[in-house]
């Protein structure tokens, strides 16, 4: 059985009011237990029934990724937005080593969150060693295998519409002067990224 996490943010952020953001916490709490109940789900349903038209056993397998990746993803997320937006560390020797530049890797950000209709994620890609952004029109759907995200934006439009109605962007500029470097920089590190800025 997952726990969530509990929310660190008690405070309104530049551009993101504490309501908003306990609201949309709402949602990853409720990713959290759906996800159990998803799981639990399985281990009783009929599989002698499973086919690929319909059934309880192959319904319960499409919606666990959605609510296994809504889970991780905002917990992501949520621990990255707490921040003063100052880019530093091993995360940017990283950035400007993949992308040329802070400024270049976030052009790319915010055209892949302008342009996905769910999320815009910087990971480590441990086939190549790499960073990538890609972009998720939904939970499950754009995912990449064997990639491990570190900086999670979420554009779906409960992120943003309290605060920002229609105006993603001016979100997405708020996403990112709120970022936590430290915490980014501690993750990479725990990954054992801080190596490859040496290579």
């Amino acid at each position: 059985m997952y726990e969530p996490e509990n929310l660190k943010i008690d405070k309104d952020l530049e551009g993101m009011s504490l309501k908003s953001i306990q609201e949309h916490f709402k949602l990853y709490q409720g990713y959290v237990k759906k996800t159990n109940e998803i799981q639990d789900g399985l281990k009783t349903a009929d599989k002698s029934l499973a086919n690929g038209v319909y059934s309880v056993y192959g319904e319960l397998r499409r919606q666990e990724s959605f609510a296994v990746n809504g889970m991780k993803l905002h917990e992501v997320y949520f621990n990255i937005i707490n921040g003063d937006g100052v880019s530093k560390g091993i995360l940017k020797e990283l950035i400007e080593k993949d992308f040329g530049s802070i400024d270049a890797w976030k052009d790319e950000m915010v055209a892949t969150g302008m342009s996905a209709r769910g999320w815009a994620i910087l990971a480590h890609d441990w086939k190549d060693k790499k960073l990538h952004i890609y972009g998720s029109d939904a939970q499950n759907v754009g995912a990449v295998w064997s990639a491990t995200p570190l900086v999670a934006l979420d554009v779906y439009e409960h992120a943003y519409f309290m605060d920002h109605g229609t105006a993603r962007k001016v979100y997405i500029e708020s996403f990112f002067k709120n970022l936590n470097w430290d915490y980014l920089n501690n993750m990479v590190t725990k990954l054992g990224l801080d190596k490859k800025s040496k290579q």
